[in-house]
Formats: structure tokens, sequence, C-alpha cells
């Protein structure tokens, strides 16, 4: 799915709405239960049709803060050796997934702006076993690698809060190597918010 959410609905301060971001996951880096209205944690990767055997294979830490709303894995298949980096990586289980993918010889990568969630991510990963990642904390939506960088980009459900889609979205193309592919999963609005929710950072951060 695509996000066709546009950043004229932002409200007027940006850092309020990164601040209510890092706030919300602040708090899913602890429990993502109760704090979205879809299924979340392991039931919610399982509705979302990852792998059975990748998700049993998964530590149960990874599943305390999964909020993913979709399946990026499931737009395309993933080349063992790839370079991938998952733009808002959270709790790192789309990681987790990807690393298998990539195997040995590949490389993934994840940014998140949520200092908490990239320790959780961290922490998850090398509780895994999984030897070959690099997370890192970002404070906006500019990406801290080099051009070309990545053969393929994942996010599942974090475009969608970016205030301003068009720098995410210029920022992923730059980094993709060519013929590179972007697989993401996000929400659509596809109606006129309501104004209170259309001027509010916390609203703008579910």
């Amino acid at each position: 799915m695509t996000s066709s959410a546009s950043s004229s609905y932002a409200p007027s301060g940006l850092d309020d709405i990164v601040q209510a971001i890092r706030s919300k996951y602040a708090e899913v880096s602890v429990s993502a239960a109760g704090k979205f209205q879809y299924l979340v944690g392991k039931e919610g990767a399982k509705a979302l049709g990852y792998d059975t055997a990748v998700i049993e294979a998964a530590p149960e830490q990874f599943f305390e803060s999964s909020c993913g709303i979709g399946n990026p894995f499931s737009l395309g298949m993933i080349k063992p050796g790839s370079a991938l980096l998952d733009f808002g990586c959270g709790a790192g289980f789309d990681l987790f997934v990807a690393g298998r993918l990539v195997g040995e010889k590949g490389r993934v990568f994840g940014i998140d702006l949520t200092e908490e969630m990239v320790q959780k991510a961290r922490e998850n990963l090398t509780l895994a076993g999984v030897v070959n990642f690099e997370v890192r904390k970002v404070d906006s939506d500019i990406i801290p690698y080099d051009g070309i960088s990545f053969d393929v980009v994942i996010s599942n459900g974090v475009i969608n809060l970016s205030p301003d889609k068009g720098i995410a979205f210029k920022e992923i193309y730059r980094v993709l190597k060519p013929k590179g592919k972007l697989c993401f999963a996000d929400v659509v609005l596809e109606g006129e918010l309501p104004a209170d929710l259309a001027g509010s950072a916390e609203a703008w951060s579910q």
C-alpha cells in the first residue's frame, strides 16, 4: 500500500510532531499492547502473513514492541547478499526477517527517530544472533548513508508518520542503487481529516 497523506496536513510545529512520535514510540518500545487499534505483536505478525517459521524463530522480545501495519516482504523477493535499509526499524523484527533473507553475505541497516527503539532493536537483534546489522538513531527523514548504498529499502507504517513525505521519498531514492527497490506498507488517507486531527501532533503520531 502507499500513503497518500499530504504534508499540508501537518501542524505548524514540526518539532512538536517529532516529539510526539518519539514520546509515543518510547512507550511502545516497552510494550505495544493497547496502543493501537489493530493487532500487534506475534498475533499481528501472523495476521499480516509473515512466514510462520520465521515468527516462531524470533525471540519473544521482538513482539513486545512489534506494531507493523503490513508485510513489506510480501512485495518481492529479497536476494541473498543484498544490502537492505529499514526506514523506521522500530524494535527490529523486520530487520530480523531481512537478515535471514540476505544471509551471511548481506547486510541489514535500520534507522529510527526514537533512542529507546534503537536500543531495543540492537538488543533484540543481538539476542537473536544477527551479526550483520547496524541500527542508528536519526533526528529527521535525512538518511545518514551515502547515495546508491542499498539494494532494497523497506518501511512498515513509518512513512505515514513523516510530516514531509516528499523529503522522505527523495532520501529513500537517493540511497537506492540503480534498479534497487522500495518495499513498504503504510496507511492510505482516503478523505479529509477533521480539523482537530489535522492540527494535532498527538494524532499525527498514531
